[in-house]
């Protein structure tokens, strides 16, 4: 068995109310290695990728990698991974925090959930002892409140748990880990909702997995822990967290103002920055398992009409979507609005992308206040935003419009309302502009869950974050406003990238070390001998397996396209006059990834990458 995994998987069958473990072999391992790739992989395998997303049919898995519990900096993370219910495609969402190590020390690599239970349960995995328990007194609790209830007993149990809006079946929902770790995109707390599974408790007694050179394992190890010391990035996300993007975002363009139709709002910017977040209002830094960077924040807010216990901060994407995106300046309104998401479950990019629409929408007169129940949806009217929010999570009123994300209200809605959502394949875009970095509007077009700023290293590499001459060579004069020779960074940054989410180790970590360390300590962990040339090219497999499982449900060229806002320019901000150079970007992405003239991987590609059954099947 290869090093740095358990060994076996565990299927459960919650129509039946049964489970059984399963292996998978050592050389299909070395070819997709974990996480989400492993988990398309046994997809297209072993299941009908036409069932509906909230069907029985529709598997619910959880993997980790092999880095997970191996101790290295950053290995917490594990991915969750169905078919989305709120863009119909691929869905992955990663999450840091607890749960994946503890998975790995309880025995598994991963969990694949099948069939629907037909009253609320609980999954465990206590130590080695597994069941399935009746969860109806946990059934509308939200997570925070439930998280308690499950842990009260015995604090060391690591909690998966979904809150009122996956019950609902909001097809934004969110999985949360320990109250602060989301699975948060593309609806995944949804699919767990509509199996009628409330948690996954785990406690683990198996000890680690072997890794293959223990000696090799320690040098990477140390090497690791010196890069990320010397790292100015590892440093900031100390002090200030991932906000720390916050006001140089608003002076490059990054950061999405009013629903995206402004820019360069730097008094808001300030006034939400993780600066001001640290002066005021932040407890203690937190990390997850395994990581010296520590960038999570812990807040309070003491007084003022939001008022918050001691608890999970917001991330950067949360204090633009519900700070820049809604033309609030009030950082405690945002730490208000995360907690709610949290509690309710639900994911804040998703979720503050639907209430800007709505309230550009209300200042255009197409939603009224007869439709709100009474709520002003002016810009910056954050106590209608909060109820607003949880309109959302138990689908009443206009909340239900929303509960499903700002395309599907678009599209109830009517009219031109879809030209005011910033969507790619039916997900709404993460907070950074591709007008600003038109290399991340590529990587939108072509990222297989939609539109996302974590299937690649694109966000790093254009904004400075990281650099990688084993990639391709930033130029001094780098230019974000330009689309000439962005395919090639944006082609190597998702080779590179994705590979975060198969080894299951945090960007943040990856940026802040050297590709040959992250390679030495993987080939120490599993005694693959990989080459970085042999990474690069997991990488290539795992998008390519994945763009052919969306090209199997009707994902093609005419999906790779950024929105009509992002195509208009800004007549303010650092992206002021800008727009993506789409024909261009896409002609020199297609060369190089091997798309043929559908946006289908051609056949010799496929066959290159070993993948045989994908070609089968999309060249039948």
């Amino acid at each position: 068995m290869a090093g740095g995994y358990a060994g076996k998987f565990l299927r459960v069958d919650l129509s039946k109310g049964s489970w059984d473990d399963f292996t998978i072999a050592d050389d299909v391992l070395r070819q997709y290695i974990g996480g989400s790739c492993l988990a398309a992989k046994l997809f297209l395998e072993r299941y009908p990728i036409e069932a509906d997303p909230l069907s029985p049919e529709n598997p619910l898995m959880i993997m980790t990698g092999p880095m997970v519990g191996s101790g290295f900096p950053g290995t917490s993370r594990f991915s969750v991974c169905a078919k989305s219910p709120q863009t119909g495609i691929w869905a992955e969402s990663a999450c840091g925090g607890t749960f994946g190590p503890e998975l790995k020390r309880a025995g598994y690599d991963g969990i694949v959930i099948e069939g629907r239970s037909e009253k609320p349960v609980v999954l465990s995995i206590i130590d080695s002892k597994i069941a399935l328990s009746d969860a109806s007194s946990l059934w509308g609790k939200d997570i925070y409140e439930a998280t308690d209830e499950l842990k009260a007993a015995d604090r060391s149990i690591k909690a998966l748990v979904i809150g009122p809006a996956g019950e609902n079946l909001a097809r934004i929902a969110a999985i949360g880990n320990d109250k602060g770790h989301f699975s948060g995109r593309a609806g995944l707390g949804a699919v767990m909702g509509s199996k009628n599974l409330k948690a996954v408790l785990v406690k683990g007694n198996a000890g680690k997995a072997p890794k293959a050179d223990d000696d090799a394992f320690k040098t990477a190890m140390k090497a690791a822990m010196q890069e990320i010391k010397e790292s100015a990035l590892a440093e900031g996300l100390h002090m200030m967290g991932s906000d720390a993007n916050m006001d140089l975002g608003m002076v490059t363009g990054d950061v999405p103002v009013k629903n995206w139709t402004s820019g360069g709002e730097f008094d808001l910017a300030n006034s939400l920055s993780g600066p001001t977040m640290r002066e005021k209002y932040l407890t203690k830094a937190h990390a997850c398992t395994n990581c010296p960077i520590a960038c999570k924040r812990v807040v309070k807010v003491e007084d003022g009409p939001y008022t918050a216990e001691e608890g999970p901060g917001p991330e950067y994407e949360t204090c633009a979507v519900f700070g820049t995106m809604l033309m609030n300046p009030d950082l405690t309104a945002v730490i208000k609005a995360n907690e709610l998401c949290n509690r309710y479950g639900m994911d804040t990019i998703s979720c503050g992308s639907a209430v800007a629409l709505a309230m550009e929408l209300f200042e255009k007169g197409t939603v009224t206040k007869e439709q709100l129940d009474g709520l002003d949806l002016s810009w910056g009217r954050m106590d209608s935003v909060l109820e607003l929010v949880k309109k959302m999570a138990y689908r009443q009123g206009f909340g239900d419009i929303l509960a499903d994300g700002a395309v599907h209200a678009a599209r109830r809605i009517g009219g031109d309302a879809i030209d005011a959502v910033v969507h790619v394949k039916g997900l709404e875009a993460p907070m950074h502009d591709p007008r600003g970095f038109h290399g991340m509007g590529l990587a939108y077009m072509m990222s297989n869950r939609g539109a996302c700023h974590l299937q690649h290293f694109v966000l790093a590499t254009e904004q400075g974050m990281a650099s990688w001459p084993q990639l391709f060579d930033m130029k001094d004069d780098y230019q974000g406003t330009t689309s000439e020779g962005k395919a090639a960074l944006v082609y190597n940054s998702e080779n590179y990238g994705i590979l975060a989410n198969s080894l299951a180790i945090c960007h943040y970590v990856a940026y802040s070390i050297k590709p040959e360390t992250l390679r030495d300590a993987f080939n120490a962990v599993t005694g693959f001998g990989f080459t970085f040339t042999d990474l690069l090219s997991t990488g290539m497999r795992d998008w390519t397996l994945k763009r052919g499982f969306n090209n199997l449900l009707g994902i093609s060229k005419k999906d790779d396209i950024l929105p009509k806002r992002i195509m208009t320019a800004l007549d303010t901000g650092g992206a002021a006059g800008s727009v993506p150079d789409v024909d261009l970007l896409l002609k020199e992405y297609y060369e190089l990834r091997g798309l043929d003239e559908r946006g289908f991987p051609k056949a010799e590609i496929l066959a290159v990458l070993g993948l045989d059954d994908l070609k089968a099947r999309l060249y039948q």
